[in-house]
C-alpha cells in the first residue's frame, strides 16, 4: 500500500512557474512507476507526465512537452513536476499516481494508487 500526498499547487500568472511535489509513504517507493495526471473543470482526467521506477524513461503529454519536467528522488520518496511557461489551459487539479510496475503508462486505469490532488490555477 502506498499513500500519496501532493503539495505545491497555487495561483500563478501565465508565463510563471510552479513545482509540484508528491510525497509517498512506505519503503517501496522505488518499485513504482510514478505519474502526474490533471483534471480541469468539466473535463476528464488526462495524462500529464510519467517516470519509470528507475533512472531513465520519462514521457509527456504533447500539451506540456518542453514546458514540464517530471523527476523523482527515491531517497526522499518524492516525485516532482516542474511546470514552466504556464498557460491558463494548465488550470486543473493535479494528481499524483503510482503504478506497481517498472514501466510507465499514459492510462489512468493502469495506476494503483492516487493522491488527493492539488489545485493549480493560471490566470491570464
Amino acid at each position: 500500500q502506498v499513500q500519496l500526498v501532493e503539495s505545491g499547487g497555487g495561483l500563478m500568472q501565465a508565463g510563471g512557474s510552479l513545482k509540484l511535489s508528491c510525497a509517498a509513504s512506505g519503503r517501496t517507493f522505488s518499485s513504482y512507476a510514478m505519474a502526474w495526471f490533471r483534471q480541469a473543470p468539466g473535463r476528464e482526467r488526462e495524462f500529464v507526465a510519467a517516470h519509470s521506477r528507475s533512472v531513465g524513461t520519462t514521457n509527456y503529454a504533447d500539451s506540456v512537452k518542453g514546458r514540464f519536467t517530471i523527476s523523482r528522488d527515491n531517497a526522499k520518496n518524492t516525485v516532482y513536476l516542474q511546470m514552466n511557461s504556464l498557460k491558463p489551459e494548465d488550470t486543473a487539479v493535479y494528481y499524483c499516481a503510482a503504478r506497481s510496475s517498472a514501466y510507465t503508462s499514459t492510462l489512468e486505469t493502469r495506476y494503483d494508487f492516487w493522491g488527493q490532488g492539488t489545485q493549480v490555477t493560471v490566470s491570464s
